[in-house]
């Protein structure tokens, strides 16, 4: 009977998901402080490590990224014991030479949305966590080791800029995103990334590149991007296959002690409800 836990997690699209691949998988619900999360977990045993899947929009791709919970979401996986996430998300490419059905691991972010709430920390509780490499080096290491050994086309590093959506780029904006160096282009990393490093847990993207945006005096329709996000679907697969046996067990990287210093807040000011509300993440440091 496989438990309510997992050490890995996979957020991203349904077909990225393979149920073949897992033993004893089941859907279970997780209530968190911050609401439901996008959809059921499912959790399976992959070999001796428990795998959790997470339908980012929700079954069906019902909820905008805009709308997304992230807090819930990520709050869930913390819940069930996830240490590692990998991120699956289809991007548009702002470089010539990362061309649609390439992969990049980025290792980069440049935030441009607006309407998102980034944080668990609030209601009396601040801390001021250091973010400057936005995903873990350890578990990007290793995806790119696989997408290598396995013959992709994979770009090593990058850097991502999150639009708000869910819109695509004007050719204005899109043209300044490449004018500035970014390399790819989405609309989920954030603030994914930001509440993983929140939550001590190592957090890592297979971007997957559809399109180039319309810097390249392309349209782009949403026709093409599920085309070519439907023929990346199976290398996804394949990649979260060969890396989960080796990102498991500890890891040395400082993902883990990530709010380790960074709790500004006096211990005895925090309010007791926040305290308890947030006990699975800083539990360990009041």
């Amino acid at each position: 009977m496989i438990k309510n836990t997992a050490e890995v997690a996979i957020i991203g699209g349904s077909g990225v998901y393979d149920v073949s691949m897992l033993d004893n998988a089941k859907e279970v619900e997780v209530d968190t402080p911050f609401g439901k999360p996008s959809d059921e977990i499912t959790i399976g045993a992959f070999g001796d490590t428990n795998v959790a899947f997470l339908p980012r929009h929700g079954k069906g791709h019902r909820i905008s990224p805009s709308e997304l919970n992230s807090r819930a979401n990520i709050f869930a996986l913390k819940k069930l014991g996830v240490t590692k996430i990998i991120s699956a998300s289809a991007v548009g490419s702002l470089k010539l030479e990362m061309k649609p059905l390439d992969i990049v691991i980025p290792d980069q972010i440049y935030d441009r949305t607006s309407q998102r709430v980034s944080t668990f920390f609030e209601d009396g509780i601040v801390v001021h966590m250091g973010f400057a490499d936005p995903f873990c080096s350890d578990l990007s290491y290793k995806l790119t080791e696989v997408c290598r050994e396995k013959n992709y086309n994979v770009h090593d590093g990058g850097t991502y800029v999150c639009m708000e959506g869910p819109q695509f780029s004007t050719r204005a904006e899109s043209k300044v995103y490449k004018s500035l160096g970014f390399d790819i282009i989405g609309m989920t990393a954030v603030p994914e990334a930001k509440l993983a490093r929140e939550a001590e847990m190592c957090f890592g993207m297979i971007a997957t590149v559809t399109d180039y945006d319309v810097w390249h005096e392309e349209d782009v329709t949403i026709e093409t991007i599920i085309e070519n996000a439907m023929k990346n679907e199976e290398a996804v697969r394949e990649i979260i296959r060969a890396v989960i046996p080796r990102i498991s067990g500890e890891s040395n990287c400082q993902c883990r002690t990530s709010l380790a210093g960074a709790i500004t807040t006096a211990r005895d000011a925090i309010p007791v409800e926040t305290k308890r509300r947030l006990d699975i993440l800083i539990g360990k440091y009041l």
